[in-house]
């Protein structure tokens, strides 16, 4: 049975009792640090929520772009969308040879999860999907990296396919809160997204749902984001914060600085504590020197390599990053169950 959202016609702080609007403002205040004093108090109690949750350890993912371009959606800020003019790669589907190969090397490199990541409106069927089967089937037989997909809407059937395949997690993001999504994309619905997770539960997947911050949302949205992202309980949390890229919708928008990327990871944290805050795509371009902060905020995993269509750091230098900290990479072992 698909959930319809609470907040569909409500922003926060409206019709809330005195001791929830004080709240209310006291998470806008942290989402808007005006300095490390501010933003101090909100990352301590976040990283104690990690330590909680994870302890000192770091789980790396990584993804393939397994299908590239030429996408019906209209998102505002992606490359790969038909609406836009850009200089991303336009290419059918991988083998499953390839896409195989792809991820024991993000294996070799740390990755404990891969995502199998195709561009367009809906998981593909037919002959695409028994071949992106074949290559969970293959993956699964290895035990190298937990398979992963990000196929776009999903139905009952597709999903009940991917999962008897073997497929261990599905990816698919709410993108922002529901009262600004229509400034991000009107080819699709935001309750088409919230059935997409709901369908990829009942067929016993795991979810990764997240989005991006910085997409030019105010921060009473980007708390209603996250409150979004709560009610929905996800395994995993990817924040991405906005890049702009020359030729889409959002090219001139400015992106987050580093302090408001930092305080959105604590506060993500802090209202998703038992959940991996996985930082993604836009985070060496917005945190810059100040990325390993991010676990300190609460981040207990993170994308390594390259992105859809941007590039990433070497995952050597993440590493770095772990060790400096006193932190250590995850394993396999708390992801295989049988």
């Amino acid at each position: 049975m698909s959930r319809k959202h609470q907040s569909e016609n409500k922003k926060p702080g409206r019709s809330q009792r005195p001791a929830e609007r004080r709240a209310t403002r006291q998470i806008i205040s942290w989402l808007c640090p005006q300095g490390l004093g501010d933003l101090g108090e909100v990352m301590t109690a976040a990283n104690h929520f990690r330590q909680a949750a994870q302890g000192d350890t770091v789980e790396f993912c990584a993804i393939v772009n397994a299908r590239s371009g030429r996408c019906s959606e209209d998102c505002s800020f992606c490359a790969q969308s038909a609406h836009h003019h850009t200089q991303a790669e336009t290419y059918g589907l991988m083998e499953a040879d390839e896409i195989v190969a792809r991820a024991r090397a993000a294996a070799q490199a740390g990755a404990v999860r891969f995502g199998i990541v195709t561009s367009g409106r809906a998981c593909p069927d037919g002959p695409e999907l028994d071949n992106i089967c074949r290559a969970i089937e293959r993956l699964r037989e290895e035990k190298i990296i937990a398979p992963c997909a990000s196929l776009g809407l999903l139905n009952k059937e597709r999903a009940t396919r991917l999962a008897t395949a073997g497929l261990v997690r599905y990816h698919h993001n709410l993108e922002t809160g529901p009262s600004f999504f229509p400034q991000v994309c009107t080819t699709h619905g935001y309750q088409d997204r919230v059935d997409t997770v709901d369908n990829a539960r009942l067929a016993g997947l795991e979810v990764c749902v997240g989005g991006i911050v910085g997409l030019g949302e105010t921060p009473e949205q980007r708390l209603e984001f996250f409150e979004e992202l709560a009610g929905l309980a996800p395994e995993s949390v990817p924040l991405n914060f906005l890049n702009p890229i020359a030729g889409t919708r959002l090219e001139q928008v400015t992106p987050l600085g580093a302090l408001e990327a930092l305080a959105a990871i604590a506060v993500c944290r802090m209202m998703l504590p038992h959940a991996h805050i996985r930082t993604c795509g836009g985070r060496e371009q917005v945190l810059g020197r100040l990325a390993p902060l991010m676990y300190l905020a609460g981040a207990s995993a993170t994308m390594i390599g390259d992105y859809l269509t941007t590039q990433g750091r070497q995952p050597s230098a993440d590493l770095e990053d772990l060790k400096a900290l006193g932190l250590k990479a995850a394993t396999l072992d708390h992801i295989w169950k049988d």
